[in-house]
């Protein structure tokens, strides 16, 4: 029989369960999402981010050093930047070389935690695993270097690396390859869900591996893609379209993701009205 006391307990942890059921992290945004209005006014977009609710930042690489003094005195922690793609495979054409070594010293006096590596151009994919293999040794070496200046690299998924090759995918290949000690994967969860794959379990499958996230969200109906050609109206506002963002924070959480970050690659209209949406929906979620 229960005692006073038993029930006493039993209703605190309830409240404390259903306290924990629900998003209370910093949310940042990946700044890609307002490339659009940023070159106008960068000092007030970041302000009305802020004033939102959002607390970090993702950074692009392009004029990072003009940039992060506007970030921080928006109150923003800058936790993350994407780097130039090139970096990774070294095919520069026309654009100034960045070298490994410079882009850990930006980095780290801008006081980043995480370095990533957001995309690899179609010529630069690969057309073997071996390929991807190789790219997958780059990254290890790489990220011995930004680990000893204290940051983690990491590598952001779009849906190619999810497409059949040899028997297998490029994905399973990065992920097997690269050392988890030193690179990281920043799962983008729209990403994996246009290629028919349920994130929710990648993140169930391997725990610690996904520091980082992009929360997006897809629109009902969207065809299966492993290219990035998709309409603009597949992008959809967090709580807008059909992923479970329940149990991918649910996930996200138990998994060890340290990070989450709003990205809309495509808005209807402003973009800042569109993280305000997902802003709102992310912080009334309940499960």
């Amino acid at each position: 029989m229960l005692t006073r006391r038993d029930l006493f307990k039993a209703a605190a942890f309830a409240g404390a369960s259903l306290e924990a059921a629900s998003y209370t992290k910093p949310l940042g945004v990946q700044l890609y999402t307002v490339r659009s209005v940023m070159p106008k006014d960068p000092a007030a977009t970041l302000k009305a981010i802020a004033a939102i609710g959002f607390a970090e930042a993702e950074m692009t690489w392009d004029g990072v050093e003009k940039t992060l003094p506007m970030v921080k005195d928006a109150k923003l922690n800058p936790v993350s930047i994407h780097l130039p793609t090139p970096i990774l495979n070294g095919n520069w054409g026309k654009a100034k070389p960045v070298t490994w070594a410079e882009a850990i010293d930006v980095s780290h006096k801008a006081g980043m935690k995480f370095m990533v590596i957001p995309y690899i151009a179609i010529p630069e994919r690969g057309k073997t695993l071996d390929d991807f293999r190789t790219m997958a040794d780059k990254m290890n070496k790489a990220g011995e270097q930004v680990k000893k200046a204290g940051m983690q690299l990491c590598y952001h998924n779009h849906a190619f690396e999810f497409a059949a090759m040899e028997g297998s995918r490029p994905i399973d290949v990065l992920l097997e390859k690269t050392d988890a000690k030193l690179v990281g994967i920043e799962l983008d969860v729209f990403w994996v869900s246009v290629t028919g794959n349920d994130p929710v379990a990648m993140l169930k499958k391997m725990p610690g591996r996904f520091p980082l996230v992009h929360l997006k969200d897809k629109k009902t109906g969207a065809a299966v893609r492993f290219d990035e050609k998709v309409e603009r109206d597949t992008f959809k506002e967090v709580g807008n379209g059909s992923l479970d963002f329940k149990a991918l924070l649910a996930a996200a959480k138990q998994s060890g993701v340290k990070h989450y970050f709003v990205e809309q690659d495509q808005t209807p209209g402003d973009p800042l009205e569109s993280l305000k949406t997902s802003y709102t929906n992310v912080r009334a979620l309940k499960w």
